[in-house]
């Protein structure tokens, strides 16, 4: 790149300065000059100052890096070709970014966010997409989409497998459920996107991270903790907290301005996000508690009321809590879940309407399908009533409240989920076994249960007489357990 210096002795007082009204520009605050300014030797023939900066034209070709010009003080400039972005020292730029990594879904939001980064951070971008089980239609054409968006380059990873294996069956084996209801559907999914956009991101040499959600939701922490967590030199742009677009209207205007293709799919009136685990929707007449979902709203489930009117029976086997085939048949992770959620989903299993606590502060509703999870919670919480004893099972269930929360909040990487999981697996290293279950108009009822380490023995357990237990022992024991009991009593009778 040809590159010269020259410098100028005139005075920033020779220059004429306007401040533009605060909603005529984004960039009220500073000076703009609005005139030509005098030619400057070895500069070319004209150039102009925007936002306190220097920009010439010179014989066809752009000069950016221009310092800001203050009295008495020198001009460098390195000219290149006006195809080039310019760097942050140019009027539009927020700062200025190599390459980033935009997690992409090829919708209107993400597809407009392309050129917004090009424009304000002049980088290049590579998208990214997770396949985590959305559906096949979710992918389809989504090179064309980024390249025409602007993008450089498109990365698709399959992560179903990783997906299942390593996030949602930790996830399964330490019962973790938010707020009484809640699977952690899209709080599972959100750090094994971000983490392979880590992977992308140095794969690609990019030196800074993007994605498209909302500055009110929880995703936005969950891909911003895992950044931090696994590679805190990377730089985090999220364009919904930066850039004036308030809406899906704005954003078509902007696409069209920017001659993006707007996405011509049916804009559905639901916020939906899908994945191998589960579907979640969000918005339109949700948004009021007091209304009922509408039956054409659920995409995974047919209507309890509509199921099968005779039960399925099913067998899951479990190995040191983590399923391994249904109905005899072993099974990979994701395949095992996909079998479920098509059985679930045929008998209406697994619909929750509920109002959470988000983590930002405020309250929303959301309505969840999660038709292979709830079978499986409800085979994984009835094997360890056999395998778990009393004091295992309470420290269990009260660790699983804590470790749902942490995965709500996007702290999968966190030591302390790490530590609370190190628990579950080895505190479930004996919940193995089949348990049938039968399905039937949207309930799930354990229908039999067998483990080689169960603690249940029925020569104890039965009414009949038996060796190991002695009835007559009992009322030794409940004096002993009731002695505080008594003791309050009779210093309230005074005895």
């Amino acid at each position: 790149m040809a590159q010269f210096q020259a410098v100028s002795s005139y005075s920033s007082s020779n220059l004429y300065f306007r401040r533009p009204k605060p909603e005529s520009s984004p960039y009220h605050d500073k000076l703009y000059w609005w005139r030509k300014l005098p030619l400057v030797p070895g500069l070319g023939k004209w150039g102009i100052g925007i936002n306190g900066q220097a920009i010439f034209y010179n014989n066809g070709s752009l000069v950016r890096n221009i310092t800001r010009v203050h009295r008495n003080q020198g001009i460098q400039a390195v000219v290149s070709s006006e195809k080039e972005t310019l760097t942050s020292g140019a009027p539009n730029l927020r700062g200025k970014l190599n390459k980033v990594v935009l997690a992409y879904s090829g919708g209107l939001d993400t597809s407009v966010i392309v050129p917004w980064l090009r424009e304000n951070y002049g980088c290049e971008v590579v998208c990214f997409t997770a396949d985590v089980g959305q559906g096949i239609k979710e992918l389809e054409g989504l090179e064309e989409k980024a390249k025409a968006s602007g993008a450089c380059q498109l990365v698709v990873k399959d992560l179903k497998e990783e997906f299942v294996r390593d996030f949602i069956f930790p996830c399964l084996r330490a019962g973790a459920i938010y707020e009484r209801k809640y699977l952690l559907g899209t709080s599972m999914a959100r750090p094994v996107i971000a983490k392979a956009m880590v992977d992308v991101a140095r794969e690609v040499g990019a030196d800074a991270v993007s994605h498209g959600c909302t500055g009110k939701g929880n995703d936005q922490v969950r891909f911003e903790l895992t950044f931090f967590a696994l590679n805190p030199q990377l730089n985090v742009v999220a364009p919904w907290r930066e850039w004036e677009i308030t809406g899906r209207e704005d954003a078509i205007e902007y696409a069209k301005k920017h001659n993006v293709p707007v996405p011509v799919s049916k804009k559905s009136i639901y916020s939906r996000d899908r994945n191998l685990w589960h579907l979640s929707h969000e918005g339109d007449i949700l948004e009021d508690p007091a209304n009922e979902p509408k039956s054409d709203m659920y995409m995974m489930s047919v209507d309890p009321e509509n199921a099968p009117d005779q039960p399925q029976y099913i067998e899951i086997e479990m190995v040191s809590g983590l399923p391994v085939s249904v109905d005899g048949e072993k099974l990979s992770p994701a395949s095992l879940l996909s079998k479920l959620n098509e059985i679930g989903g045929k008998h209406g299993i697994g619909r929750i309407d509920m109002v959470e606590n988000r983590l930002v502060g405020m309250k929303s509703r959301g309505v969840y399908e999660t038709p292979g999870g709830t079978i499986l919670f409800a085979a994984a919480r009835e094997l360890e009533s056999l395998t778990l004893d009393r004091e295992s099972i309470q420290q269990k269930d009260a660790l699983a409240l804590k470790y749902a929360e942490l995965v709500y909040a996007g702290r999968w990487f966190d030591p302390l989920r790490e530590s609370i999981d190190a628990f579950m697996k080895k505190i479930t290293e004996t919940t193995t076994g089949k348990v049938r279950l039968k399905l039937y108009k949207g309930s799930v009822t354990v229908a039999g249960l067998e483990s080689p380490y169960s603690l249940y023995r029925q020569d104890i357990s039965s009414f009949e007489s038996g060796e190991i237990y002695d009835q007559a022992d009992a009322a030794g024991f409940i004096r002993l357990y009731g002695l505080p009991m008594k003791v309050r009593a009779m210093l309230k009778k005074g005895i």
